[in-house]
């Protein structure tokens, strides 16, 4: 199926005829797109939650700013220091500092602290999840050693991103960031929430519209799940089969894209990650942070954050991953986007 160049009709049509999962040839395609570029290698990567306080207040997150039942926390410098060493200790060779916008952190802090993580694990990876922030901090953090920075734009459609958002956040400036750590050498990412409030197989269809335009060299796509705390708490959950849908037509849109299986499908299914690999993901992150915070970052309820997707489980998830028929990765696994779309870079 070729998914890069369906129109917008043909790709909502496929989405809503593949609710419940994507066709058995598609997902044969997906996987042999990854298995084409990546071989049959999943990577690994060391997730660090270093703050939940956030300025945002999107309706769906359980760490918005209007969430006072919220249990706050910020990792200092040396907190973060050590679950670098703890996940370089395991092998790992990238390390994602997730946290939400808190401004509370300078651009200098980050800088400090990205520079510091390079010292301690020499030739790893940082990748930043930071949120929306000028040319200008983007610049600052890729001077100071930073590789990638994850923005996932959560819709493509500008209607429905104002149903999810506030009226101080718009996905013109989304968008914008997106380009931007693009232009700035950053291998970037985006990404979407399947079954979100309000959203419709013509917004899915423009999520594939949207990626095949600006090329990220990752796609982060994971199920919605509501949070007791927030505007949403009633909604239904997004469903497993329609992620697995979104994740085949991502892989075949783009080939060599870097694809995770997020902890929101393993939280919804335990297999939830051997059924991502299944359609083409090759990404996964244990979570480093330290025990006592993990459960304050709160995203959504019942969020999984110990077992195989805490560090201390990385053994059991090696094993399962080697179980269902792939090779686990601890390399900086770079997107091969790069070679394709910016000059050959590796």
């Amino acid at each position: 199926m070729d998914v890069r160049n369906m129109t917008r009709r043909e790709l909502s049509e496929y989405i809503a005829e593949h609710l419940s999962g994507p066709g058995e040839e598609e997902a044969r395609e997906a996987k042999a797109e990854r298995d084409r570029y990546y071989g049959n290698r999943i990577f690994i990567r060391g997730l660090i939650e270093f703050t939940n306080y956030c300025k945002n207040d999107c309706l769906y997150c359980g760490i918005r700013k209007s969430n006072k039942c919220a249990s706050r926390y910020r990792l200092s410098k040396d907190e973060i220091l050590g679950c670098v060493l703890q996940g370089r200790e395991l092998g790992m060779n990238t390390f994602v500092l997730q946290g939400g916008e808190d401004m509370y952190y300078s651009d200098k802090q980050m800088c400090d602290i990205i520079s510091a993580i390079k010292e301690t694990a020499p030739g790893c990876a940082v990748t930043l999840s930071i949120g929306e922030r000028s040319r200008e901090s983007y610049k600052a953090y890729k001077d100071a050693g930073a590789d990638r920075f994850l923005l996932r734009h959560e819709t493509a459609d500008e209607a429905h991103y104002s149903r999810l958002h506030p009226e101080s956040m718009s996905l013109k400036n989304r968008m914008k960031c997106l380009y931007t750590l693009k232009e700035l050498g950053y291998q970037a990412g985006a990404g979407f929430m399947v079954g979100s409030p309000y959203q419709t197989p013509d917004t899915l269809a423009e999520d594939i519209i949207f990626l095949r335009e600006l090329e990220p060299h990752m796609v982060g796509i994971g199920p919605f799940i509501a949070h007791k705390d927030t505007p949403f708490r009633d909604m239904p959950n997004g469903t497993v089969g329609l992620t697995l849908t979104m994740l085949t037509l991502t892989r075949l849109a783009l080939p060599r894209v870097l694809l995770p299986a997020t902890t929101a499908l393993a939280t919804l299914d335990d297999m939830g990650r051997e059924k991502a690999f299944n359609v083409g993901a090759n990404v996964v992150m244990p979570n480093l942070s330290p025990p006592d915070s993990r459960n304050k970052y709160s995203l959504y309820d019942n969020k999984a954050s110990s077992g195989d997707e805490a560090a201390e489980g990385l053994r059991h998830l090696s094993e399962r991953i080697e179980n269902a028929g792939y090779v686990v990765d601890m390399g900086r696994g770079d997107s091969k986007m790069n070679i394709e779309n910016n000059g050959g870079n590796k």
